[in-house]
């Protein structure tokens, strides 16, 4: 139990993807807000986003020696298990000496040394889980868990019910009222308020099946009167504006990365996405109409399921991976002309929404400590 004189510390672990360390930062945010004298620390992988994303938020972090297992046969795999238990000893000695009240797991390899030396110490865990599939980690870990936060219904035939809490994935605040941002967001990327406003975003590395149809249909695009805003990821950007040099006009904005999102969101009309955890807890409460091209390089296609959920309630459009050179293009200008189906994929998306949910997972933290 913690020593109610003393401030809380916290270690926030997981990485690998934006779609794990986005969440552990908006909790931390929302801890540190509630109490101001917090101590955080953070614990990830070396090489990975986490370790200059956190930093860029004022925490500090820990980086591991640990790497996924890759899908091919390679000669990283042999190290696998000397990296594990290397990280895993390492991760003990953090824990001796930071001497949290409580572990929180985002998922993703990153967490697993770190969750499983707090079990061992008997230090409480609370795991979050952000998708609809959950990920390896938080499968391995969540029965020794105190909770599990969740993002999804029907989440008991993975986790233990009596410990699930269904609070939705936590997501930065700036994009709760987007509203009145229209019109800046509008003349921030110099457009017309009298044409519609397509998003294409990929995610911070890109999409390359996004990007590819989106190269290839941006003619298209550009002559049925819509704006595009097309985040292609710092890897594919140099490739993508070669490839459209052509086409460039004042409708048309190629970025590496959005800074703003919720500029962006709030000029978008419509968002291409693929459909990771956080980018569909955004797109709820942004309340725009989608169309997602889920990523089928992702452990148990779960983005697949991630957007499902939302089709299944009439609150998005899904366009799979395969289809989408072919058929991206088309089902995005006949939505941009529907303005009775995105009214309806805008008002069921909303009804996802869970605004609150970091501020959910910091009371189910305090409970665990207490």
């Amino acid at each position: 139990m913690k020593d109610s004189k003393r401030p809380y510390r916290i270690i926030f672990t997981g990485g690998g993807t934006g779609g794990h360390i986005y969440p552990a930062i908006a909790i931390a945010n929302e801890l540190r807000s509630q109490d101001l004298d917090s101590e955080i620390l953070f614990v990830g992988a070396k090489g990975k986003m986490e370790m200059t994303k956190a930093p860029e938020y004022g925490y500090k972090i820990v980086g591991l020696n640990v790497r996924g297992l890759q899908r091919r046969l390679t000669w990283q795999n042999l190290l696998f298990p000397f990296r594990l238990a290397q990280s895993y000893w390492m991760a003990g000695k953090i824990i001796r000496e930071f001497k949290p009240d409580a572990v929180v797991g985002t998922g993703g390899y990153a967490s697993g040394p770190a969750v499983m030396a707090a079990l061992r110490k008997g230090v409480p865990v609370l795991i979050q889980e952000q998708n609809s599939y959950p990920g390896l980690a938080n499968r391995r870990f969540a029965k020794k868990a105190k909770k599990v936060c969740v993002a999804y219904e029907g989440m008991e035939k993975y986790f233990d019910e009596d410990k699930l809490v269904l609070t939705g994935n936590p997501v930065r605040n700036d994009i709760l009222s987007l509203g009145e941002k229209r019109r800046t967001a509008l003349g921030n990327y110099g457009f017309s308020e009298h044409k519609k406003t397509v998003l294409v975003i990929g995610g911070s590395l890109g999409a390359r099946t996004i990007n590819e149809s989106i190269a290839g249909s941006i003619d298209k695009l550009l002559e049925a009167g819509l704006q595009v805003v097309w985040q292609t990821g710092s890897y594919y950007y140099d490739e993508m504006v070669a490839r459209t040099k052509g086409s460039m006009t004042s409708s048309l904005v190629i970025t590496r990365f959005i800074d703003k999102m919720d500029l962006a969101y709030a000029a978008a009309d419509l968002v291409v996405s693929r459909a990771g955890a956080l980018s569909i807890s955004e797109l709820c409460i942004v309340g725009k109409p989608v169309v997602f091209v889920p990523s089928p390089n992702v452990a148990e296609d779960h983005q697949t399921k991630n957007a499902k959920a939302l089709v299944d309630k009439q609150a998005a459009i899904m366009v799979a991976d395969f289809e989408a050179v072919e058929k991206l293009s088309e089902e995005t200008i006949a939505l941009a002309g529907q303005d009775e189906k995105r009214k309806l994929l805008s008002e069921n998306i909303s009804k996802m929404a869970r605004p609150g949910a970091a501020k959910e997972i910091v009371k189910e933290l305090k409970l665990i400590m207490n």
